[in-house]
């Protein structure tokens, strides 16, 4: 009987990551497209953003309309995720160099597992010298 349990939890514990996973690809690519839509979905409700100077807690649909007028004004030349920290108490962050028609930005996504649901609680696009 309590192999049975062992084995329903392994196999949760790998569903989840490889879920996870997944979702950094979306958040990746939604990156690598300036699509905000395909970031912001992820978002909780009240997202702790910071965008260059933009720094406050915003709703999930304000957030939004700050990532695509960001996209706007710096057209995405490429992303390439940095690091990737080991999953600690369903929580992970990503670092990543986003490099635009303007520059290269710094990025930084924090998201967080809960049950079934991976969304980022934190998202930051920096100056590289911040």
């Amino acid at each position: 009987m309590k192999n049975k349990y062992l084995i329903l939890l392994l196999i949760t514990s790998v569903t989840s990551f490889a879920f996870t996973l997944d979702v950094i690809d979306d958040i990746s690519t939604g990156i690598r497209s300036g699509n905000p839509k395909n970031i912001s979905k992820y978002f909780i409700e009240n997202i702790d953003l910071k965008v260059i100077e933009r720094e406050d807690v915003y709703s999930k649909q304000q957030a939004e309309m700050i990532l695509k007028d960001f996209f706007y004004k710096h057209p995405v030349k490429s992303f390439t995720i940095a690091h990737k920290s080991t999953p600690k108490g369903g929580s992970q962050y990503i670092i990543g160099t986003l490099e635009t028609s303007n520059g290269k930005f710094r990025t930084y996504f924090l998201i967080k597992t809960t049950g079934a649901e991976t969304l980022i609680q934190q998202f930051r696009i920096e100056t590289e010298n911040e």
